[in-house]
Formats: structure tokens, C-alpha cells, sequence
């Protein structure tokens, strides 16, 4: 079974939390996502995450924390191996370059989005830490 380590961003502002959804020009498209992509070799998965959310959104995050990883398979012989991490925004000025929309999700819209099946044990954790995760990506004024 060949396991691929993906990095993506929970990226959290003002009490709210990013999703991407999937282009259709995208594995899965139509679901939605937190952004993140392929680790390369060698490549540590903070350096990985940092370098693909600004290929994918063209802003900079800064990474705050790890969450659990979630594996799944979509297709026999492969596991994606999904890698959490908590962050906030360094910059704001959003490009689409690979999906088709994004939104900001609060706590009680977390569901109302359809999710790619890898996402949704990081969705739940997310769901469970709400309070604890917001406050750790408040800015320190």
C-alpha cells in the first residue's frame, strides 16, 4: 500500500474558518477541502504547506500548531496520509489559481459544505476544539 503524506492549512480569522472547493479540473471535483498538497522529497511538511497555499491562494500563512492526521483511501494501493495544521494569515489577497471558490465557515456552518471523505475526521476535530483553536489564532494586540 503506498501511503502519499499531504499537507493542509486550517486557516482560521476572526472566528472563522477556510474551505476551498475543488475545480473541476481536480481529483474530487466539487467537494470541498482545506487547502494543502503533495509533500516533496525531502520536504518538511510545515515547508511543504507554507509554499503550496501560496501556489494555490497566493497568500502567506503562518503555521500555529499540528492537529490528529487522517488517513483514507480513495483508490486501491493508495492511502492518503492527510496533515493537519492549525494557521493564520500573513496576507490576504486571495487568487483562485487551482479552485473553483472559497468560504469562510463558522462553527455551526462546519457541515453545511460537502467534504472530501479525507477532510471530515479533521473537520470533526476541528468542530470539537472550536473555542480552544479561534483563540489560538487570535492576533496578540
Amino acid at each position: 500500500m503506498k501511503i502519499i503524506p499531504v499537507t493542509c492549512a486550517i486557516i482560521l480569522h476572526q472566528g472563522k474558518v477556510l474551505a476551498a472547493q475543488r475545480s473541476q479540473t481536480m481529483d474530487l471535483p466539487g467537494k470541498w477541502e482545506f487547502p494543502g498538497g503533495k509533500i516533496e522529497d525531502g520536504e518538511k511538511p510545515e515547508v511543504c504547506l507554507v509554499r503550496e497555499i501560496m501556489e494555490e491562494l497566493a497568500v502567506k500563512i503562518r503555521i500555529i500548531g499540528a492537529l490528529s492526521p487522517s488517513e483514507h483511501s480513495y483508490t486501491s494501493g493508495k492511502i492518503i496520509q492527510l496533515i493537519p495544521f492549525l494557521a493564520s494569515l500573513e496576507s490576504f489577497n486571495f487568487q483562485l489559481l487551482e479552485h473553483a471558490e472559497i468560504t469562510w465557515l463558522g462553527e455551526k456552518a462546519l457541515f453545511s459544505v460537502d467534504w472530501a471523505a479525507a477532510d471530515l475526521p479533521i473537520v470533526h476535530e476541528l468542530h470539537e476544539k472550536w473555542v480552544k483553536h479561534v483563540e489560538e489564532t487570535k492576533p496578540n494586540l
